[in-house]
C-alpha cells in the first residue's frame, strides 16, 4: 500500500472527487470515515467499524460498500445465510458483492453446507479461487450431483494445481481416496510434486492419505534427506522406491551434486526407471539454479530414462523448462528441442519457446538442400512471431529481418466514450480508494470493473486513469487491448522535464530510465514494496543510503517519496551499477532487481549469447524484469525518435560472460 501523511491522503481524495465530481456530480467521499474504518478492521474492533459502517450507510458513502464488506468479513464466522444475501441485496453487481461470495463460499466449505454453497456458487463471478474450485466438486459429490459420472480427472487436476496445503482441497482428495476414485499413484505424484515446489504442508496433508507409517517416513525425509538415503533408504518395493524418490528429491533441492552422486552410484539401477528419471531432473533443475554446467548432462539422462515410460506422467513445466534453458546454455540444441517437446500444450504456446525452438530448428537443420525445409519453416515461425511490443516479438523481427513499426494509434475517443468511462461506479470507487492511499482495494476494484469491456471501453478507462495520473491502471488498462494499441498509454512519459534532465546531466539514456521506472513502480511516487523499497524507482533504503553518501547528499527516509530526490537517488545508483558492469544493460538490470553480487554470480561461466544469458536468470521474477526493462527501454526510445536506439539485440549487448580478472574490484562490492 502506498504510504501517505494524513491530511495529504484528505487532500488526494478530495481532489479526486472533484475531479470526477465535474463530469457526473459524485457525492463527495468522507476520507476520514472510510480511513477510520479500515483502522478498525486492521486492529478486528468490532463495534468500532460497526459504527463506522452505520454511519456510512446513513450518509450513502461512495465507499460505504467497502465499510459493510468489511464490517460483516469480521464477523464471518458467526454469519447467517440471510445476513450475507442481505449484504448480496444491497450491492448487486459490484466488485465487494463477488469478494464477499468467494469469502462466503471458503466458510460454507468449511460448515459443509452444500445446499447453500452450490446456490451461491452458481452467482459467484471471479472463480479464481482454488479452493473453492476444490469445494465446489466435493458439493457436487456430496450431494451425489456427480455420483453417477467419474470426477477422478477434474478432482485429480485441482488437487495437483493447488500450490500449498487447504482445507477444501484435502478434504476433496481425502474423500475420493477412500472412494477409490483416486489412486495411491495419484497421492504418491502429489508428493513429488509438493516436494520439487517445497511445499511441506502439502507434502504433510497428501502423506495423510498413506497411513502412519508414511507420514512418519515423510517426516524423516523433511528433516533429514540424506541421512534418511543413508540409513533408510530401499528400493525393493514400489512404496520404498517412492520413499527414496522424494528424499532424493529432497536432497537435490539443497545439494544436487550430492543427489547426482547418490543416483550415479546407486539409485539410478535400483529405482523404475520413471522415478530415477523423476530424481535426475530434479537434480537438472537445482544443478541449472546454480549455473552449474553439469545440469545438460543431468537431463539428458532423465529424458532417456523418460523416453522409455509411455503414459507415465511428466515432470513439472517448470523443471521441463530449466532442461530447455540449460541445453541453451550448453548451446545442446538437441536437449532443447527434445525438452521442449515434453512441455504441455499451453506451455509451449508460450512466446520464449516458440522462438526458441525456432532457433534450435535453425541449429539443428542439415547442411545443403536436405536441410531447406526445416530452415524454411523456423524462418516462417520468427517471422509470424515478429512484434515490436515484445522481447522475443522484438528478437524474431531482428532476426528475420523485419522492420519494428509502432502500431498507428487508434482514433481519438469520442465524448461520450469518455462520460461513460466516468460514470463507472466501480472505476470511481477504485479511484477514490486508490486516492486515499488503499492502492490494494483500489486496484483489485478497477480490474474487476473492467471485465467484459470491449477495447474502446478499456481505452476510455485507460484514459480516465491517465488524466488523473494513476499511471498503473492507466498502463495496466491500455495493456488489455487487443486491437487497438495506444502506445501513449502503454508507455506515458510523466516527469519528462525531470527525467530527461537528470538523465542528461548524469549521463544515462533516458530511455533506459524510463523503461526501467515504468517496470519498478508503473510511475506511481509513493509506491511502496512488500520489501521496503520506495518510490518511483524503488529503491531500498540501505541502497538509497549508501548511494547518498556516495554522491554526497543527505539521506533521511522520508525523502524517498519525494519525486526529486528518488529520481537523483535512484538515477544515481543505476549509473554506478551501468559503470560496474562496463555498460551492460542486461547486466545492470539484472543487479538493480536482484543484487549486484548476484548479476556479477550469474555472469560466470561461458561466453553466451545475451539473450540465451539472460533466459537462464534463475530468478524468475528477475529474468521476466530484465526482458521487460530491455523491451521497454527500446520502445522508449522510439517513442522519443532515437531510432537508432530501437534494436533490442544492441541493448542486450552481443555476449555476456566472465569480468576480465584484471579489471579492478567493483565499486558495488560493498553494496548490502
Amino acid at each position: 500500500m502506498a504510504v501517505y501523511g494524513f491530511p495529504r491522503l484528505i487532500g488526494l481524495a478530495l481532489c479526486l472527487v472533484c475531479s470526477l465530481g465535474q463530469a457526473q456530480s459524485l457525492p463527495a467521499a468522507d476520507p476520514a470515515l472510510v480511513l477510520e474504518a479500515k483502522e478498525a478492521l486492521r486492529l478486528k474492533q468490532n463495534r468500532r467499524l460497526a459504527a463506522a459502517n452505520a454511519v456510512a450507510q446513513a450518509q450513502g458513502h461512495p465507499l460505504a460498500a467497502w465499510i459493510d464488506y468489511w464490517t460483516i468479513g469480521l464477523r464471518l464466522g458467526e454469519a447467517s445465510q440471510s445476513e450475507i444475501d442481505a449484504f448480496y441485496a444491497r450491492w448487486p453487481g459490484t466488485y465487494v458483492e463477488d469478494r464477499l461470495r468467494n469469502d462466503w463460499l471458503l466458510e460454507l466449505g468449511h460448515r459443509r453446507d452444500w445446499k447453500n454453497f452450490l446456490v451461491d456458487h452458481g452467482r459467484f463471478q471471479m472463480r479464481d479461487d482454488r479452493e473453492v474450485a476444490c469445494y465446489w466438486l466435493l458439493a457436487q459429490y456430496s450431494t451425489d450431483a456427480l455420483r453417477g459420472s467419474n470426477p477422478r480427472e477434474a478432482a485429480l487436476s485441482a488437487w495437483l494445481a493447488q500450490r500449498d496445503g487447504d482445507e477444501g482441497c484435502q478434504m476433496l482428495a481425502s474423500q475420493l481416496f477412500d472412494a477409490k476414485k483416486l489412486q495411491p499413484a495419484d497421492v504418491w505424484l502429489k508428493l513429488r510434486l509438493s516436494v520439487v515446489a517445497q511445499r511441506p504442508r502439502a507434502v504433510k496433508q497428501a502423506g495423510a492419505l498413506l497411513g502412519r507409517s508414511i507420514e512418519q517416513a515423510l517426516v524423516e525425509i523433511q528433516d533429514n534427506a540424506g541421512r534418511y538415503l543413508g540409513r533408510k533408504a530401499k528400493a525393493g518395493n514400489r512404496v520404498q522406491a517412492e520413499l527414496t524418490t522424494l528424499a532424493l528429491l529432497k536432497l537435490a533441492a539443497a545439494e544436487p551434486a550430492q543427489a547426482a552422486a547418490a543416483l550415479s552410484s546407486r539409485w539410478e539401477r535400483q529405482l523404475p526407471a520413471d522415478l530415477a528419471a523423476w530424481a535426475w531432473a530434479q537434480t537438472g533443475r537445482q544443478a541449472a539454479f546454480k549455473l552449474l554446467p553439469e545440469a545438460a548432462d543431468h537431463f539428458e539422462r532423465a529424458l532417456k530414462l523418460h523416453g522409455d515410460q509411455a503414459g507415465q506422467p511428466a515432470w513439472p513445466d517448470e523443471t521441463i523448462a530449466w532442461a530447455a534453458r540449460t541445453g541453451l546454455r550448453s548451446q545442446r540444441w538437441s536437449l532443447v528441442l527434445q525438452a521442449l517437446s515434453q512441455l504441455s500444450h499451453e506451455e509451449q504456446r508460450d512466446p520464449a519457446w516458440q522462438y526458441w525452438r525456432a532457433q534450435a530448428l535453425l541449429a539443428t537443420a542439415a547442411t545443403g538442400a536436405d536441410g531447406d525445409a526445416q530452415r524454411s519453416a523456423a524462418r516462417a515461425a520468427l517471422q509470424a512471431q515478429a512484434s515490436a511490443l515484445s522481447f522475443y516479438g522484438r528478437l524474431a523481427a531482428e532476426d528475420s529481418g523485419q522492420a519494428l513499426i509502432l502500431p498507428a494509434n487508434p482514433s481519438a475517443l469520442t465524448g461520450q466514450e469518455r462520460i461513460q468511462a466516468r460514470a463507472n461506479a466501480g472505476l470511481s470507487r477504485a479511484l477514490q480508494l486508490i486516492a486515499m492511499g488503499l492502492r490494494n482495494e483500489g486496484v483489485r476494484e478497477w480490474n474487476f470493473s473492467l471485465r467484459g469491456m470491449n477495447d474502446r471501453e478499456l481505452l476510455a478507462a485507460a484514459q480516465l486513469a491517465c488524466d488523473l495520473a494513476v499511471w498503473d491502471r492507466c498502463i495496466n488498462t491500455s495493456e488489455r487491448t487487443r486491437g487497438e494499441i495506444a502506445m501513449t498509454q502503454r508507455f506515458p512519459m510523466p516527469h519528462r522535464r525531470e527525467l530527461l534532465a537528470r538523465a542528461h546531466e548524469i549521463g544515462i539514456d533516458p530511455a533506459y530510465v524510463y523503461g526501467l521506472i515504468r517496470q519498478e513502480s508503473r510511475f506511481v511516487v509513493d509506491a511502496q514494496s512488500h520489501v521496503g523499497a520506495a518510490g518511483l524507482m524503488q529503491v531500498m533504503p540501505a541502497t538509497a543510503r549508501w548511494t547518498a553518501k556516495k554522491i554526497g547528499v543527505d539521506y533521511r527516509p522520508e525523502l524517498m517519496n519525494d519525486r526529486d530526490f528518488n529520481i537523483n537517488i535512484g538515477t544515481s545508483y543505476l549509473k554506478l551499477v551501468l559503470n560496474d558492469f562496463d555498460g551492460s544493460m542486461a547486466l545492470a538490470a539484472a543487479a538493480y532487481n536482484a543484487g549486484p553480487s548476484r548479476s556479477r554470480r550469474w555472469r560466470e561461466g561461458p561466453l553466451l549469447d545475451a539473450a540465451i544469458w539472460a533466459e537462464n536468470i534463475p530468478f524468475n521474477e528477475t529474468r521476466d524484469y530484465v526482458k521487460k526493462v530491455l523491451t521497454n527501454t527500446a520502445l522508449y526510445s522510439q517513442i522519443l525518435g532515437a531510432e537508432a536506439g530501437a534494436s533490442l539485440r544492441a541493448r542486450l549487448g552481443p555476449r555476456i560472460g566472465p569480468r576480465d580478472t584484471n579489471l579492478k574490484t567493483t565499486i558495488t562490492e560493498n553494496l548490502p
